[in-house]
């Protein structure tokens, strides 16, 4: 097993799979800037039973969480250019839609996918918090907007962090799937490198070890955090 492995190839295309990182963080975070508010607030929505915004949060749910990523990737990929392509022929605007870089339908493709997550992740975390600290916190003069910024959030982002920190290691293993519309990523640039001399087990090794490494950071990051905001759970108690 060992003779079969080119070591020196297994060394380079690390580097060269290492390089796709920045890609996949940038898609990771643009994903989430743009997934956790609207998480959030359909969560809240959800909180409150909002009657067509509720039924929409639980057809959005139950669709991402019944399809795989690929096929969301796929759909979203072949129709986002069809609606603009049409749309752009309707109002006589000249803009070549099809040679747009995948790194912006990246953007859209995993903030669907995210938000959806994140729903169910932020209603969990604010049914944690018990509902008579709003009234507690109205009793004394804030508004209802500063006391979810002031007493409601950092509790319920306590309860939260496990679950978000495993929705972000889940987002940034899925830009792997970022290939199938030729995202420069990780996986793309180590099977790029493996297919001149059809070294895909070294590749795929090389994809491995540094998703893993990503990984294992970020999650050290999040449990940092979470100790740092442990303090809002000890005031409650």
């Amino acid at each position: 097993m060992m003779d079969m492995i080119n070591w020196q190839f297994l060394f380079n295309t690390f580097f060269v799979a290492l390089s796709g990182v920045p890609i996949a963080l940038l898609v990771t975070v643009v994903s989430l800037f743009i997934a956790v508010p609207l998480g959030f607030l359909l969560a809240l929505a959800r909180v409150y039973e909002v009657p067509v915004i509720n039924f929409f949060a639980k057809i959005y749910i139950s669709f991402v969480r019944g399809t795989p990523v690929i096929i969301q990737i796929f759909i979203l990929y072949a129709t986002i250019p069809l609606l603009l392509n049409g749309l752009f022929e309707k109002y006589n605007i000249d803009y070549p839609i099809y040679d747009v870089n995948p790194l912006w339908y990246a953007f859209i493709i995993f903030s669907f996918n995210t938000a959806a997550v994140l729903i169910e992740v932020f209603r969990s975390a604010l049914q944690t918090v018990p509902k008579g600290q709003i009234e507690a916190a109205q009793s004394v003069g804030l508004t209802t907007a500063q006391a979810y910024r002031r007493i409601i959030i950092p509790q319920a982002l306590v309860s939260a962090m496990p679950n978000l920190c495993t929705a972000t290691i889940n987002l940034i293993k899925a830009t792997s799937l970022g290939y199938a519309i030729s995202l420069q990523e990780i996986t793309l640039k180590a099977k790029v490198e493996a297919n001149f001399g059809y070294n895909y087990l070294e590749a795929y090794i090389d994809i491995f070890l540094v998703y893993l490494l990503v990984c294992m950071t970020v999650e050290y990051l999040f449990k940092w955090s979470e100790k740092r905001l442990s303090r809002y759970k000890l005031a409650t108690v």
